[in-house]
């Protein structure tokens, strides 16, 4: 019995096998980090812009697809694959440069889909009316951080944009028949079980295809650990992460692919919580305990017809 809705599983619905990821650094920066909304960053966002796992950007697409390529080759046996623009803010920059970038990516025939990790402030009309474009060519997976539905605990995180900006972005890709993913930070300072759950039902109502959520992450060199060394604040066990996506889960829309349930910082960069570097341990765990509860997506799952609207706090 499968217990939530797998990306393995949506992937093979979609190309009707494995399809691998491929991280691309495509030279991006953020408006939150260039001076344009601040100087910053969001306060847990790491110098490389989460994208570290990442190929070089002193590579060609094309180059950064091809070593992609023979890194995996080690673990993965099939012969497509997702291009995935993941450092900073991929949206952000002239047109002109975005479309060379994205059809460069999309090229190769091996390539079944490009995705795209954005803010929601970063989408104006023409960078949609390209990316519909692309979506017309190969599936376009656009990925945009949310965090928290919260603007009191987004205004912490410097996010610099308030949430109903998410809610417009998510309405507009999906006139255009563009997926999106929520990333979802659990264990936010501040924030109790039920300010969780108020996101997970802000998401529910949305037209998201899909949610990645991660524990928070203290990383080196980072505002948050900063913050966290003057004055440490509760993180995670593994226990109560488990117990917290579990929930999570059972709360979620049955539809909305899980694309991620944990995460694991860079070995040279994390502070806390240094268990989450072991991260199959954690899945297994996770799976167990659904099994153990006999737990599954969409268990506490409930229609909220206002909920997309519902967090505006002024």
């Amino acid at each position: 019995m499968e217990r939530y809705y797998s990306y393995s599983r949506f992937l093979k619905e979609t190309f009707g096998e494995k399809v691998y990821k491929i991280s691309i650094d495509g030279g991006f920066t953020c408006p939150n980090r260039d001076g344009t909304l601040s100087e910053g960053g969001c306060i847990f966002c790491s110098e490389g812009g989460s994208g570290d796992y990442a190929e070089s950007s002193r590579l060609s697409v094309s180059g950064q697809i091809a070593r992609g390529k023979g890194q995996s080759s080690k673990k993965y046996s099939g012969g497509r694959y997702i291009a995935y623009f993941q450092a900073f803010t991929n949206t952000y920059g002239p047109v002109d440069r975005l479309r060379a970038l994205y059809e460069e990516a999309i090229a190769p025939e091996e390539i079944a889909a490009i995705a795209i990790g954005t803010r929601p402030d970063c989408l104006p009309a023409p960078v949609l009316d390209l990316l519909e474009e692309i979506n017309r060519i190969k599936p376009v997976f656009l990925e945009m951080g949310l965090q928290t539905c919260h603007d009191s605990t987004a205004a912490f995180l410097n996010r610099g944009y308030r949430t109903e900006v998410f809610t417009q972005a998510a309405e507009a890709c999906a006139a255009r028949g563009i997926r999106t993913t929520a990333h979802l930070i659990l264990g936010l300072p501040g924030e109790s079980p039920e300010m969780l759950a108020e996101t997970i039902r802000y998401v529910n109502a949305l037209p998201v295809g899909g949610v990645k959520l991660s524990m928070l992450h203290i990383l080196k060199n980072t505002r948050l650990a900063d913050i966290y060394a003057q004055e440490p604040f509760p993180l995670f066990t593994p226990e109560s992460y488990i117990s917290c996506v579990i929930s999570c889960i059972e709360m979620l829309r049955p539809d909305i692919v899980i694309e991620r349930m944990t995460g694991d910082g860079p070995r040279d960069l994390l502070i806390a919580p240094t268990w989450s570097l072991h991260k199959r341990n954690v899945l297994n765990s996770i799976h167990q305990e659904m099994k153990r509860r006999d737990s599954f997506q969409g268990k506490q799952w409930q229609v909220h017809p206002a909920a997309g609207s519902m967090i505006t706090e002024k």
